[in-house]
């Protein structure tokens, strides 16, 4: 396993403190699959967690291949046991939508939050979602939304949200979230991904009025020459 300890840290300390009222929402994403946006977004919240002081929020927002609950299962020794399932919405909103929507087997409908669960770790600073991808049925599709709703519900609820998008490549989440996040993180594999990707990725979400607060380069010590300056400038 790659520790990330040191650049979660460094992370930490340039997103700042949490805001004193309601929690800060840190969007994380890749232009690629495979760059490690998800395991920058795991371990970025287990560094929170342990430093915060109100409890940390970890959305899996993948929801056509959710497993961030798998991955925190999988590391007792990091994360610790988790807890049984609960309901991951604090007033029946939720930050997508179903259509057309999900019923149960007597035909009723379902709330899309009724398919959104999470599960507490390292002694309840840590709550992890995951969606029932499994409930959702040939022709249904399931769609991030724009609604703020859910997100200001959950915020009062902790000190930071972190946001695992899936990557850019294979769906619009990020895009359609990052204008309602406060921060927006970009992973990039820099010995696989071209700096042109990165930036057509910036631009996009600040196009949208994503805040770009950082960049995380995952599983390399080697920066090609100019390579941040055309993310970060």
């Amino acid at each position: 396993m790659i520790d990330l300890t040191s650049e979660m840290a460094a992370l930490w300390s340039a997103l700042g403190p949490a805001p004193a009222r309601g929690g800060r929402m840190v969007l994380i994403v890749s232009a690629l699959s495979g760059e490690g946006a998800s395991t920058v977004s795991r371990e970025y919240a287990r560094l929170a967690a342990v430093r915060a002081r109100r409890p940390v929020w970890l959305i899996d927002a993948d929801l056509d291949q959710p497993g961030q609950q798998e991955a925190v299962a999988a590391a007792p020794d990091r994360f610790g046991t988790l807890s049984r399932p609960a309901f991951a919405s604090p007033d029946g909103s939720c930050f997508f939508d179903v259509h057309p929507p999900a019923k149960s087997r007597d035909g009723r409908i379902v709330p899309p939050a009724r398919l959104l669960t999470a599960r507490s770790c390292l002694g309840g600073r840590l709550w992890v979602s995951r969606f029932a991808a499994e409930a959702i049925r040939v022709g249904q599709r399931v769609e991030a939304s724009p609604d703020p709703a859910y997100w200001n519900a959950l915020r009062p609820h902790a000190e930071i949200v972190v946001v695992d998008c899936p990557a850019a490549e294979r769906s619009d989440t990020a895009l359609v979230l990052a204008p309602l996040a406060d921060a927006v993180v970009l992973v990039v594999a820099a010995e696989s991904t071209g700096a042109d990707e990165a930036s057509a990725l910036r631009q996009e979400i600040e196009a949208v009025g994503g805040r770009i607060a950082g960049v995380v380069l995952n599983r390399t010590a080697w920066k090609p020459p100019g390579f941040l300056s055309r993310l970060t400038g």
